[in-house]
């Protein structure tokens, strides 16, 4: 493996190369190095892991499931690691409110690091960005890599092309159709779509409303959008924020001696979120999810790295500064502030960077317009049904419910109507009780006009879908999907684009990866019939989650 970005005096060839060192794209380095490709891989700044490694703190999903080998390994390594550590008494590995635990970020980036070290057919380019895409007829066939300046720096040949960036920067390059903000009602008639002026949360329904889904319900469901909401498409898209970690430990807890750059106390007076730690506490430090700037981010997708890191910076200094008036201010109740002063920023993350991320949150950016264009529909389930619409070329699954935070702060429209106390977000979703596990199809993750470039992160969705996609686990096994897809793809001779899908599924399904939702798959994992009951599932034979037949047992 190398790590250096100088000019190489020839053209590298490789068999894949994978834009975008985030847990999706080092799931499909890993995958396909493992089946036998040379891969490069690249990464925009130096450290690896994406949002796993810059903040976010827990794995979001609803359900327990493994889903795809390598994030069985992952797992397994976390898990071990925290085993080993336990008796230092300062580790708890958080599962009750998050089925498959919490992490470090620190701890996450160096377990990324070893697994991609560990193949010796992955060459990993750090501080580089894709720069410029030469395309022959349906066919990606050699990539400029460069600096966020604009230097270039190499160009690169492969057989196949990954998009693991959470921005769809490759995508966007190479050409393919894609979409940025959210579509109108009256494009796909979806319920949510649009400005959308919603309500405050309310307890989200008993867990018997899942319709037999082994699932944990998300703790919130939406109230009523106002009627009058014009539901009309825009460029918004929802709020990011900085998530720095932050600890209740005096031996590595940073306060604040000082008002932080940029701050403005009228700023945090009237906001919304003033709390700063949530629940998914590991090795005695809390992700900080509060402040979010709802608009601050329209620009982020289509900008160059420049302008990016601007809109990060300011972020960033949102966070600390409503860190330091929680903190602070006399406004704050002396209770509240002398809770919000257990908390500091966590020394011992991110100790070349001030203690913050790397990288802000990218909930939402570009997204694909591909072969199948998923939306509201595809991730509800119809009258009188338990699941959610079947898809016959189904890779993959989402066991998250279909979220977005505020998309803007505009109010006036509620204001206007006397109703900005009942419904004073606009954007806000989160519609718990109309999900259950849903499918996601491979042409979901093909562009239309190109045949080897897949793309595991902004895959084809609108933005009310989007929602229900947007998580790691998701996106890991996606490129999970995306690595095997490139390697069967050099086995047989073609391009990811024209792959018989059913190569694919049955290739995932060996490897014990679920194409589909069942309640008890890792009981069933070396079921010979499993990929059957999978594929029944897929092609609308079986609805229920449980297995269509009692399962083999194990020795």
């Amino acid at each position: 493996m190398t790590t250096s970005h100088a000019s190489h005096p020839y053209t590298p060839r490789f068999d894949l190369v994978v834009v975008g060192a985030t847990p999706s794209g080092i799931a499909a380095a890993i995958r396909a190095a493992r089946c036998g490709l040379s891969v490069l891989l690249t990464q925009h700044n130096d450290h690896i892991g994406g949002m796993c490694s810059n903040g976010l703190g827990q794995w979001d999903a609803q359900s327990d499931h493994r889903r795809c080998g390598l994030f069985r390994e992952i797992l397994h390594q976390l898990e071990q690691h925290y085993q080993n550590t336990d008796d230092a008494g300062h580790v708890t590995y958080n599962v009750a409110n998050y089925p498959v635990g919490s992490f470090a970020s620190g701890t996450i980036e160096a377990l990324f690091e070893r697994m991609v070290a560990a193949e010796p057919t992955i060459t990993l380019e750090r501080s580089v960005i894709p720069l410029a895409v030469q395309r022959e007829g349906r066919r990606i066939v050699a990539l400029t890599l460069g600096t966020k300046a604009g230097d270039q720096l190499s160009e690169v040949v492969a057989d196949s092309f990954i998009d693991a960036t959470y921005e769809g920067d490759l995508l966007a390059l190479a050409g393919a159709a894609y979409h940025v903000g959210r579509e109108g009602f009256d494009e796909y008639g979806e319920p949510h779509a649009g400005r959308l002026f919603t309500g405050a949360t309310e307890p989200a329904p008993a867990a018997d409303a899942s319709g037999g889904a082994r699932v944990k319900p998300y703790g919130h469901a939406m109230t009523q959008f106002h009627d009058a909401s014009p539901r009309s498409g825009d460029g918004a898209i929802q709020a990011y924020n900085l998530r720095p970690c932050l600890s209740s430990n005096p031996a590595t807890r940073q306060h604040l001696d000082s008002p932080p750059t940029g701050y403005e106390r009228e700023r945090y007076v009237n906001y919304i979120r003033k709390y700063l730690v949530i629940n998914n506490r590991c090795e005695g430090t809390a992700s900080y999810n509060s402040p979010i700037l709802p608009g601050a981010n329209h620009a982020y997708p289509e900008a160059d790295w420049a302008t990016r890191d601007t809109i990060t910076t300011m972020h960033a200094e949102f966070a600390l500064g409503l860190m330091y008036f929680l903190q602070n201010d006399p406004s704050v109740p002396d209770d509240q502030r002398e809770r919000h002063r257990h908390w500091g920023l966590a020394s011992n993350e991110w100790q070349d960077n001030g203690h913050l991320p790397h990288e802000m949150y990218v909930r939402e950016a570009r997204r694909l317009r591909g072969r199948r264009i998923l939306t509201e529909h595809d991730f509800t389930v119809p009258h009188d049904a338990l699941r959610p619409p079947a898809f016959a070329d189904s890779i993959c699954f989402t066991d998250w419910y279909m979220d977005s935070h505020s998309c803007t702060h505009d109010g006036t429209y509620g204001a206007d109507h006397n109703c900005i106390d009942r419904y004073p977000f606009d954007g806000k979703l989160i519609l718990t009780d109309r999900f259950r596990p849903a499918m996601i199809p491979y042409d979901s993750l093909l562009p239309q006009e190109l045949d080897n470039l897949i793309v595991s992160v902004c895959i084809s969705t609108t933005h009310v879908a989007w929602g229900s996609v947007r998580l790691e686990p998701c996106w890991i096994h996606l490129g999970e999907v995306a690595g095997y897809a490139a390697a069967l793809a050099k086995r047989e001779r073609c391009t990811p684009g024209t792959l018989a899908v059913s190569t694919l599924q049955q290739a995932l399904v060996a490897s014990g990866a679920s194409i589909a939702f069942l309640n008890n798959s890792e009981r069933i994992l070396d079921d010979p019939r499993r990929a059957e009951w999978e594929l029944q599932v897929c092609h609308g034979e079986h609805t229920s989650f449980e297995t269509p037949m009692t399962p083999i047992e194990n020795p």
